[in-house]
């Protein structure tokens, strides 16, 4: 109220003022001068506002995210050409998928905040005309040891479940990883994958001056006013009084919605579709012309109010949930109406498609912001910036680490430290976690349920299956940024590759620090760079996805760098599933990949030897290709019996994972070559372990050609036992596993 009575006098040096109060730098607001060509009123103050807002515009980003690899022989969709990637997955189908976070409001407000992020990404979906099969989310927390942590997990983790759950689209997969640097600033990026015949998908675009412009779904509040701008700077103590930027969700009003709009997609009455995420009103309106190189004309007082007195910078900038624009064709309208009374969806006509190029905003018929749609989007008017960036001191510490300063442990510390290392609660079971999410809710696709080292979702009507990932180990980013991104791309290959699946495509969250800080724009230049080189190698194109930047405290905390990636692949047949758990006492057990002295950035050496800076674990990109390929062929040909990959907490984890799955224990030998703490709890990358019954074992060695492999021991008993020592029964193990998260959240 304030800031929009001081823009009436209309001076400009408090419209500056009133311009920085609301995101915008001076300069950028000289730019709006020009571009209107006369001074901006609050209303259109605050539409730039939103729309420059990091959040929406990706202004300091898009630079480096056009070096990504985009094109690939089954992409539908180039990256931002829609609102979510489309693969072609063959028999006429296509997989639609994105990733994208909703951080800042899971600080304040840690249920709603997670459940509109899954509210979102799912109409990103639906929007485009494909049915949500399956959720995946990647999230991170500060220490586990504080009251506030335990309530943000906690607060997060129910905001998901109910959402999902009542919305009725199964959680598959994901991952969780406690770290101090989250401590203010969580992580909460959720993901959504969806299918659609090819050919029959929606657009976000505003063709046809004189169609009429309908918003259906839920009624506009004032909740989540600027929440786009929220999004876009630091977290500080002040952050709570932001809480109504925080919007609220209905699982209820979305099931309604989705139905509604995959009806009427099918009508051919629609023109184009985009859901009101970000900016509300604001951005799909200008979005959608600006695509059409069209315009619109919107009246703000049509718009279905859930509060009296509305004024039209609320009701512009209002981030309500649950709400959907859709151009129809002209004469069709009693056809989508029909439809949204069906549905008990509350409607409107809102205004029409125009041939202005411009958006222009009305309120009781009189004009309150005429902005041309070109100038508030990405890749149009919206300013673009290539920040300064310097080598961050850190990363000298890190270099710095010597494998000769932590002492070697003995063979009668192996015991203590497997226990140890099984219940940190970045390698523990996250049951607690999603024993909350239902993985097996409707009826249209359906999870298997067997533990892969990727989610297996079958795609019905056909005999294929998506492998599904979500990854990032962030530790390593920034030990060394651009290995570690390679490395988050190496591993979501890894997991689909062991799974039975081949890669195919990227959707990504790219989760950093202030941009204007010099060591934080290095980890995200070198990170992106990272990331398209693995893309490139193992050929999955990036479809799109997400910038979170400001995760940053006003003390200049910042996150570690989090370029989560999420991944898909395709199974041609559901059978060559190939699952985690050992199969038969007896059958051998093998490693393969190299085995090599290195520590670096396990969760051994930070949380059990409390070394914070090391570099980033051994990586060549090369052999992890080498490894994928042989594992593809091995699957293929029926040559081993189970597949797990090596990540956090080394080969002990993923022998003890594959042990505890199947309740058959395993008998192992390290790499006497190496040191015994690296070769157990080491994370070097780019290796496997793998299964085979005794009498195919001569087979599997001649496949495996000169990739390099070693003997590791045989499934058998009850017991885990590593170097002829018997470190306890496999059940032992388990109950560790399984409680440590839970019984640390409790404590």
């Amino acid at each position: 109220m304030y800031l929009c009575a001081r823009m009436s006098a209309q001076n400009t040096n408090s419209n500056v003022e009133t311009a920085k109060e609301l995101g915008l730098l001076e300069e950028e607001y000289h730019k709006i001068v020009e571009i209107l060509e006369r001074e901006p009123n609050f209303d259109e103050l605050s539409i730039f506002a939103v729309m420059w807002s990091e959040h929406c515009s990706y202004k300091n980003s898009i630079t480096l995210l056009k070096t990504l690899p985009k094109e690939g022989p089954l992409m539908l969709a180039e990256a931002g050409e829609e609102n979510a990637g489309l693969v072609d997955i063959g028999d006429g189908l296509a997989c639609c998928f994105k990733i994208e976070s909703h951080n800042h409001p899971s600080a304040i407000e840690p249920y709603q905040g997670a459940a509109t992020g899954v509210g979102g990404i799912n109409r990103d979906i639906f929007s485009m005309g494909a049915r949500p099969i399956a959720q995946l989310n990647s999230l991170r927390f500060g220490n586990l040891a504080t009251e506030r942590t335990k309530w943000l997990v906690k607060g997060v983790v129910k905001g998901i479940g109910d959402y999902g759950n009542a919305f009725g689209i199964p959680t598959v997969g994901g991952e969780v990883y406690f770290d101090d640097c989250y401590e203010t600033n969580i992580l909460v990026n959720a993901m959504s994958v969806g299918i659609a015949e090819v050919g029959k998908t929606a657009s976000a675009v505003a063709d046809g001056p004189g169609n009429p412009v309908y918003i259906f779904g839920s009624t506009t509040g004032k909740d989540g006013i600027h929440g786009a701008a929220f999004a876009s700077k630091d977290m500080s103590e002040d952050s709570v009084d932001d809480l109504p930027s925080v919007q609220v969700g209905d699982p209820f009003w979305e099931k309604l919605i989705l139905e509604a709009s995959l009806e009427l997609l099918e009508t051919g009455a629609v023109v184009g579709m985009q859901d009101m995420g970000a900016a509300g009103i604001t951005c799909s309106t200008s979005e959608m012309a600006a695509k059409s190189g069209t315009g619109m004309a919107i009246h703000l007082d049509k718009a279905p109010q859930r509060e009296k007195n509305m004024k039209s910078w609320e009701i512009l900038l209002s981030e309500s949930q649950e709400r959907m624009l859709v151009i129809l064709h002209k004469g069709r309208e009693k056809e989508a109406e029909k439809i949204f009374e069906k549905w008990d969806l509350t409607y409107e006509q809102i205004g029409e498609v125009t041939d202005t190029e411009r958006v222009q905003f009305f309120m009781n018929n009189k004009i309150v912001a005429d902005i041309p749609a070109e100038s508030l989007v990405l890749g149009g008017g919206a300013p673009i910036y290539q920040r300064e960036w310097t080598d961050p001191t850190y990363l000298a510490k890190n270099r710095a680490f010597d494998l000769n300063s932590v002492q070697d442990i003995t063979s009668a510390d192996i015991k203590s430290v497997a226990e140890k290392i099984t219940a940190l609660p970045n390698i523990a079971s996250k049951k607690w976690v999603y024993r909350q999410y239902d993985s097996m809710v409707g009826t249209v696709n359906q999870s298997t349920n067997k533990k892969s080292d990727a989610a297996i979702v079958k795609v019905k009507g056909t005999k294929k299956s998506l492998a599904l990932t979500v990854d990032c180990n962030s530790r390593y980013v920034f030990a060394e940024p651009i290995i570690g991104a390679q490395i988050a791309v190496a591993e979501a290959a890894r997991n689909i590759v062991c799974s039975g699946g081949i890669p195919a495509a990227v959707t990504n969250c790219l989760n950093f620090g202030n941009p204007y800080d010099k060591e934080v724009y290095y980890q995200f230049k070198h990170a992106v760079e990272g990331m398209g080189i693995a893309c490139k190698y193992f050929n999955t194109p990036v479809t799109g996805g997400n910038v979170s930047f400001y995760n940053q405290h006003s003390d200049g905390t910042s996150v570690y760098p989090t370029p989560t990636i999420g991944m898909i692949g395709l199974l041609e047949d559901s059978e060559n599933q190939m699952t985690l758990d050992f199969k038969n006492e007896g059958d051998v057990i093998y490693v393969l990949g190299k085995e090599v002295d290195d520590l670096n950035s396990s969760q051994y050496l930070a949380k059990l030897k409390k070394v914070e800076h090391s570099s980033s674990p051994y990586f060549d990109i090369d052999e992890e290709g080498k490894l994928h390929n042989t594992i593809v062929s091995l699957i293929e040909n029926n040559k081993i019996n189970h597949c797990h990959d090596i990540s956090e907490g080394g080969t002990f984890i993923s022998l003890l994972e594959s042990a505890m799955t199947s309740g058959i224990g395993f008998e192992a030998n390290s790499n006497e070559s190496i040191r015994l703490d690296a070769g157990l709890f080491g994370e070097a990358q780019g290796r496997a372990i793998v299964s085979v019954s005794a009498d195919a074992e001569a087979d599997l060695l001649t496949a495996l050609g000169d990739l390099p492999y070693r003997k590791l021991g045989t499934v058998k008993g009850n017991n885990v036992v590593v170097n002829g020592q018997s470190l306890g029964s496999v059940a032992d193990f388990k109950f560790i596993y399984d409680n440590a998260l839970g019984k640390a959240l409790e404590a």
